[in-house]
């Protein structure tokens, strides 16, 4: 198994670990946060493999993606209240997980053969499916639909590690470089609350 098996499998938990996260103050039971976490985890994945046809589903194919979840939800169910500010940390969180599944969505779509920007729009959707879940199921608003900057870092860190794979950039850290960079920038939309200008936005 190599490195990008397991980045994998953190994805999946720390997505998970956001869907707890934004299950408290809500009377949820275990099992009802441990499934959301789970969906919150395997969601973005399931869409790309339904798109792309790739059968069996990954966490189908593989239970390891399936247990990790369901392992980090439970642990994050009984440790979570421990954290003060769960805001910042499902925020920080969810960019750590998103920019994992974009980066490793996109390289996987292009190492099977896909044309770069359908790998760029895997990477996206990958990303940013299972928060969309999440948000929608605990009856949060989206950040998608947020005034920050949430997509476009995703789509920024998508299409450069794609440009690199056009030009046959193929260095072995190329994938940790931009898993860090595109964190790196969703973390300082963040923290800076950086957002459109007001002419690029719909009033």
């Amino acid at each position: 198994m190599d490195t990008l098996y397991y980045i994998g499998l953190l994805c999946g938990g720390v997505f998970a670990i956001t869907g707890v996260i934004a299950s408290q103050n809500k009377g949820l039971d275990i099992f009802s946060v441990v499934l959301l976490g789970v969906v919150t985890a395997i969601g973005g994945g399931t869409i790309r493999d339904l798109l792309l046809a790739n059968y069996p589903i990954f966490w189908i194919a593989d239970l390891n993606f399936l247990w990790v979840a369901i392992f980090a939800s439970i642990i994050a169910f009984f440790t979570v209240n421990i954290i003060s500010n769960k805001q910042a940390l499902l925020l920080y969180l969810d960019a750590l997980g998103a920019s994992l599944f974009a980066i490793l969505a996109t390289h996987n779509t292009l190492q099977a053969g896909y044309p770069e920007i359908v790998a760029i729009i895997m990477g996206l959707i990958t990303a940013i499916f299972g928060g969309i879940l999440r948000d929608v199921l605990t009856g949060r608003p989206t950040l998608l639909m947020s005034q920050e900057l949430y997509a476009t870092p995703l789509l920024a860190g998508s299409a450069i590690l794609a440009l690199l794979y056009h030009f046959n950039i193929q260095l072995a850290a190329l994938i940790p470089l931009s898993i860090a960079l595109t964190f790196l920038f969703r973390a300082a939309c963040i923290y800076f609350h950086i957002h459109y200008p007001t002419w690029l936005c719909r009033q």
